[in-house]
């Protein structure tokens, strides 16, 4: 007797298992490698719309799969790297025995299966718990000799159906074996039974390509453009793929090439999906919409530029695809390719990519760039003419509990030096912003950002809406960090302000608890307004207890003739070392710091910076600059 052979690839020991019991090997599976995996990304893949990243293009197998002898029976599979013992459950299920049916089906064994034909035994039409008869399993398995005799044996058994309505047929084309299904097509197998999925005998030999048993389907009339549930044709999974030649035929054949998917996904996008440039052009030389938008509106070449397919971006383009369809979200595909860091891609797509567009959307690629951190992008997009003053619409800030705006923001929100200097440079307005990104830097005592703010013309006046105070934002923010602070009061920040208390020498009140850190920068429409703080209530309610009085004399040496309230008072007694500062508050000031106050106050905010400019003595623009090195004698 001839052996006949099978497919072993995708068949194992687990094949007949139920749900819960597969379900609870990949669990222990799961559990036993995740320690374990390779280096390479290891994100798990997830079942998604046209918007979300497609599963990497498989190549068609046209030929026979690869056949092992029948004699050598399944091997479970091996876990390396298993930091387990294999448990109970999957000791079970490797010693598991095949019916007696099943293994002489499985072996080929044909005349032991016509030994129980003869004998008509129940064994051949009772079904399994899954509905499986043993045609369905001699189809499965590739068995053409076993196949032929149990058809010869009950020929109304060819059209019988599992528990998910697959026929033999299906069983046969879903695993590529063409004999089998030629001999059931042969012997009135209908070629277009579909299974509860609506999946088709074509469908699944799209589905698992194979060009063999899809000409033989479509010889017997299988029907190119019925569809499964999800709205898919054969087209639609023979473009995933990539099979340009199964593309082919089926579009000889008649498929329609603007069938739509329950997302409203054609067959053309499947290939911008998967990376297919040449399964593209042959769809687009047949007459598909190489603009057809899915349901979220995304585009084919927004799809290849999210997912970063060069030729297949430059062939949608060469055949004019339009760059300026904005997805329901606003985006368009320069968006994507920023925000998934394809620069290749973003050369291409800035000179497509209309100005108009862009402002329409309510976000710059800029706000992208600077968000991810691409700062290559950032500055190709800045060479390229982008505005960096660009700022994103109401509905995008409003994303944001700090309502952010610019580019620069972005950057300085991410503590990206590099990015926001670049930003800077090209003229990007640090003072744009609901809440300045000076105070980003002071509240986490980012020094170099400060600075750079600061050299770039950041207000370091600027006021905080959630947190009204009386006195500068920043100072508020900056009191955990003296070199901060001192940067500040260097660039003119208003120290008097600190003094001014309306309170004087009589009792305060009971100080209202501060908004915790993470509030201090969250824009809430729903609360009510705060009420302004004096600073003397700010350095008091805080807990800066110990550094207090050197904060204070800080400040002292920033203004001229004040008067220390109440509770600074109370605040500098509480340590017996800080009686020197309750003395710098208290007249006469020396001539050499009202000299400087006054100079500093006709300079202006704004020209203080420019000091080292001025036609003067090095020790002189020291001295104006309080650089604590200079003698003030």
């Amino acid at each position: 007797m001839a052996m006949s052979e099978i497919n072993l690839e995708d068949f194992s020991v687990y094949g007949h298992l139920t749900d819960e019991e597969l379900v609870q090997i990949a669990v222990e599976r799961s559990l036993s490698d995740k320690h374990h995996l390779p280096d390479f990304d290891q994100r798990p893949a997830s079942l998604s719309t046209s918007t979300d990243p497609p599963p990497e293009p498989r190549h068609c197998n046209t030929d026979p799969p690869t056949q092992l002898p029948l004699s050598q029976p399944p091997q479970p599979v091996h876990v390396q790297n298993c930091a387990n013992p294999p448990t109970a459950l999957l000791y079970k299920v490797i010693k598991r025995e095949f019916s007696p049916r099943q293994t002489i089906i499985m072996d080929g064994d044909a005349e032991a299966l016509m030994d129980l034909v003869r004998k008509r035994s129940s064994s051949l039409t009772e079904a399994n718990d899954e509905g499986w008869i043993a045609l369905h399993e001699a189809a499965f398995y590739g068995q053409l000799q076993c196949v032929r005799i149990l058809v010869r044996a009950d020929p109304s058994s060819v059209n019988r159906c599992t528990l998910k309505t697959e026929t033999a047929l299906m069983l046969a084309a879903s695993r590529g074996n063409a004999s089998c299904l030629d001999f059931l097509l042969k012997h009135g197998a209908n070629v277009n039974t579909a299974n509860m999925a609506r999946e088709t005998p074509l469908f699944a030999a799209c589905e698992h390509p194979n060009k063999e048993v899809v000409e033989l389907l479509l010889r017997y009339g299988a029907q190119v453009n019925l569809t499964c549930t999800q709205g898919d044709s054969p087209l639609h999974e023979a473009c995933r793929h990539g099979c340009l030649r199964l593309c082919s035929i089926l579009l000889d054949a008649g498929a329609d090439l603007k069938v739509k998917n329950i997302y409203n996904i054609q067959p053309l996008f499947r290939t911008a999906q998967t990376g297919n440039a040449e399964a593209l052009q042959l769809l687009a030389q047949r007459g598909a919409d190489i603009n057809g938008q899915a349901g979220d509106g995304a585009t084919p070449l927004y799809e290849a530029s999210k997912n970063g397919h060069v030729s297949v971006v430059q062939a949608l383009l060469a055949l004019k695809a339009d760059a300026n369809r904005a997805t329901k979200s606003g985006l368009l595909p320069l968006h994507v390719a920023v925000k998934n860091n394809h620069k290749r891609i973003v050369s291409l797509l800035i000179p497509l990519t209309s100005s108009v567009r862009i402002q329409n959307c309510g976000i710059s690629p800029l706000h992208i760039a600077a968000d991810r951190n691409r700062d290559e992008i950032l500055e190709l997009l800045i060479k390229s003419g982008f505005s960096v003053n660009a700022e994103q619409s109401d509905e995008h800030s409003k994303m944001y509990e700090d309502r952010r705006r610019t580019a620069l923001y972005f950057s300085v929100s991410n503590g990206n030096l590099e990015a926001a200097e670049m930003l800077l440079e090209a003229g990007a307005n640090p003072n744009l912003d609901i809440f300045n990104p000076l105070l980003i830097a002071v509240r986490l005592s980012w020094m170099d950002m400060a600075e750079l703010l600061v050299r770039y013309g950041a207000d370091v006046n600027t006021q905080m809406s959630t947190q009204p105070s009386s006195f500068p934002s920043a100072i508020l923010l900056s009191m955990e960090s003296l070199p901060v602070l001192k940067l500040l009061l260097d660039n003119g920040c208003d120290a008097n302000l600190c003094f001014q208390c309306v309170y004087g020498l009589k009792p305060h009140p009971v100080p209202a608890p501060s908004l915790r850190p993470v509030e201090e920068l969250q824009v809430n429409q729903h609360s009510q307004p705060q009420r302004c703080i004096q600073y003397c209530e700010a350095i008091y309610n805080s807990s800066l207890s110990r550094i207090s009085g050197p904060i204070i004399s800080m400040l002292l040496d920033y203004v001229g003739h004040v008067r220390l309230c109440s509770r600074l008072l109370e605040i500098l007694e509480s340590c017996s070392d800080w009686a020197s500062i309750k003395l710098k508050a208290v007249p006469p000031h020396p001539l050499m710091q009202l000299c400087r106050l006054t100079i500093r106050s006709q300079l202006g905010v704004n020209r203080i910076k420019l000091l080292h400019n001025l036609p003067l003595p090095v020790r002189l623009i020291r001295f104006l600059r309080y650089d604590v090195l200079c003698s003030l004698t």
